[in-house]
């Protein structure tokens, strides 16, 4: 298969940029569903140790990967404790 994938970028070297963007945002959402699974405090991989991972979140805790106009270190407290 990448025999094939080679002769063809020797005959036509207009795929080279398809090649490098396709292969490029693969790697990009990879990456991010890669950091998603072990960032996000949603998900729960270890139930014995940490069962409720989202309770232990401080208000200035950021978690979202992009923030328009929140700043997290002014936040306040303003749920109870569990």
């Amino acid at each position: 298969m990448f025999a094939v994938i080679r002769k063809q970028l020797r005959t036509h070297p207009s795929l080279v940029p398809l090649f490098v963007f396709i292969g490029g945002g693969c790697t990009m959402s990879m990456l991010y569903l890669a950091r998603l699974a072990l960032k996000n405090p949603d998900v729960c991989w270890d139930r014995k140790n940490n069962p409720e991972p989202w309770n232990k979140l401080g208000p200035t805790d950021r978690y979202k990967f992009f923030s328009v106009s929140t700043d997290y270190s002014k936040l306040k407290k303003d749920r109870p404790d569990f």
